[in-house]
């Protein structure tokens, strides 16, 4: 799936749009429930270079990695084929060395009605022995 490539930022809320293409769907049309994942993690990543950070750049200059801990996630409406929709990402908890996403992806077209929320608790760990490290100010 091949995502516009412009994203918002607007206050602690990161805005990811995303369009339904029919790779993401079953066989009516239904996006297939594991896209969310996928959808969920790229919004994250975005997040993180709306930032001035890509995961590559963590590592190799920072030392860091982020790894999932645990993705709680609830399915409340089905998104459609070629339905245009986003993932609206903001941190719900940070810690010392983990935070918590909240994530929540909507129909564009009608940005009350929720599609599917995610909790998803990321630890930051040495990007070399993936032990927890303490996560470093970068500006959240």
């Amino acid at each position: 799936m091949t995502s516009p490539t412009s994203a918002a930022t607007s206050g602690p809320t990161h805005i990811h749009p995303l369009r339904v293409y029919w790779e993401d769907t079953d066989a009516s049309g239904v996006v297939y429930h594991a896209n969310y994942l996928r959808w969920f993690e790229r919004a994250r990543t975005e997040w993180l270079r709306a930032l001035g950070y890509s995961q590559d750049k963590l590592m190799s200059e920072v030392g860091i990695a982020f790894t999932v801990a645990s993705i709680d996630i609830l399915y409340r409406r089905p998104a459609r084929l070629d339905d245009q929709v986003e993932v609206f990402t903001s941190i719900a908890e940070l810690k010392n060395v983990s935070l918590i996403f909240s994530q929540v992806l909507r129909r564009t077209e009608a940005p009350d009605e929720v599609l599917a929320k995610a909790s998803v608790r990321v630890a930051c760990v040495d990007a070399k022995t993936f032990m927890p490290k303490r996560i470093p100010a970068l500006g959240w």
